[in-house]
């Protein structure tokens, strides 16, 4: 099977979306039943693009432009995907867009619909995303979801055919050697420059929410006086709400924003934490505490979204937007080394249960699927 793939989100510092195509890249590389071509929509990134990707994938080297090819797909289904890929039995967008093709199967990875629950968190390319999504949709594209939860999001806001939206969640890391944890714990204190410390991990983006971790950490700091808060990941749209919490902190000297961290930074940080905290206000899977559980350290997360889908009792719960609520778990799993042991036991059940290898399975089950329902549409 020939399958064109969208790698954009290769380029530049790594977001969930990169993750989640750089995982499954990696694999469809490695299948001999798969032949991938990869593309980006992107003049400037290209070059890079091409050379982060894994051997045995080919590359389109003929340029895209973004903003003007969107114009085109937001309005006509034109042109082709394949004026760059070559012939191909199936195209996937692994982040939110499809290009539209000429006689290829379409499919579409949805992580989560943000642009329409809060279009007051998104950047004005973002809000496209309804729009390029309902053109798919007509044209028959399948979609692909990372969580049950997104799945039904799409089909009661878009009306999608809930036959052709289909679930397939992301994989999980494998958990820290335990040999290695002391080693990697110590790293960790040395990238947060702090002995005891909470960490949250992401992109710096309203629905994040770090603004209610700050506050939280306040009501917090003064019964643990050695503790800091390290916020590890890079500017988003709207880092500056958490840049005037900060600033607005009583406790702001022992708050550290570290920007993008490197993969060994990131593995050696989540290892050296005392708690992982995601107070995010809305999810479609979040790997992030995921990652935290792989290391063996313990989950603070809010009930929204897909979280509660995605972690089972494998984290200490709070209510999103509440500062005292955040604080009262975080100080929970501080101050009750069993509860905090509970959850990370509790993690590694919930770790078995996503498998990379199974997401390409069941993605490379779907192409065929696709594939075939679109060879009878065009026969």
């Amino acid at each position: 099977m020939r399958l064109a793939l969208d790698t954009t989100s290769l380029i530049g510092a790594r977001t969930g979306v990169g993750t989640f195509t750089a995982e499954v890249l990696g694999r469809l590389a490695r299948r001999p039943d798969v032949e991938v071509t990869a593309f980006a929509v992107t003049r400037r990134g290209a070059r890079a693009m091409a050379a982060d990707v894994p051997a045995g994938v080919r590359v389109a080297r003929r340029p895209m432009v973004a903003r003007p090819l969107r114009w085109c797909w937001m309005r006509a289904d034109r042109p082709p995907v394949e004026w760059w890929t070559g012939p191909v039995d199936v195209v996937h967008g692994p982040n939110f867009v499809v290009p539209p093709a000429r006689r290829a199967a379409e499919v579409v990875t949805v992580h989560d619909l943000t642009c329409v629950r809060y279009p007051e968190m998104c950047t004005a390319d973002v809000l496209q995303v309804p729009a390029l999504l309902r053109r798919a949709l007509r044209r028959g594209a399948w979609v692909h979801t990372v969580s049950r939860f997104v799945a039904a999001e799409v089909v009661d806001a878009f009306g999608a055919d809930p036959e052709r939206v289909v679930a397939i969640p992301n994989g999980a890391p494998r958990p820290t050697d335990p040999a290695r944890r002391a080693e990697l714990a110590a790293h960790g204190r040395r990238v947060a420059g702090a002995d005891r410390y909470v960490l949250a991990l992401g992109t710096l983006e309203p629905r994040k929410d770090l603004p209610t971790l700050v506050r939280a950490f306040d009501e917090l700091a003064a019964d643990h006086p050695e503790l800091h808060l390290v916020l590890a990941g890079p500017d988003g749209w709207g880092a500056d709400a958490v840049t005037d919490a900060v600033a607005r902190s009583a406790s702001r000297a022992r708050v550290r924003r570290l920007g993008w961290v490197t993969p060994a930074e990131r593995e050696a940080l989540l290892s050296g934490a005392q708690v992982v905290a995601y107070p995010s206000r809305y999810e479609g899977f979040g790997l992030p505490p995921l990652e935290a559980l792989a290391a063996g350290t313990p989950v603070v997360a809010t009930r929204v979204g897909a979280l509660p889908e995605v972690l089972g009792d494998a984290a200490e719960w709070a209510e999103p937007g509440d500062p005292h609520d955040v604080a009262a778990a975080l100080a929970t799993v501080l101050g009750d080394e069993a509860r905090g042991a509970h959850v990370v036991r509790a993690g590694q059940a919930r770790l078995a249960a996503f498998s990379w290898d199974r997401t390409v399975d069941e993605l490379v089950a779907l192409y065929r699927r696709a594939s075939e329902g679109r060879r009878l549409a065009l026969s």
